[in-house]
């Protein structure tokens, strides 16, 4: 996903996170979805499947 400028994905990660957390400050999430933009790995996949990734451990997924 280098081709999808970093503005685009951190806004459409931090959407998918406040999915999950409809109470937390958009801000905060997009200061999460920021962080995880900053790990090779999840910036590698489409924004929402690395939030989907990365909220694994908390969901409780495998």
């Amino acid at each position: 996903m280098e081709s999808v400028p970093a503005t685009l994905w951190i806004a459409a990660c931090a959407h998918r996170l406040q999915q999950q957390w409809h109470t937390v400050d958009p801000l905060e999430l997009e200061e999460v979805a920021r962080d995880l933009w900053r790990d090779e790995r999840l910036r590698s996949m489409p924004p929402d499947e690395a939030a989907v990734d990365w909220l694994k451990p908390i969901n409780g997924a495998t």
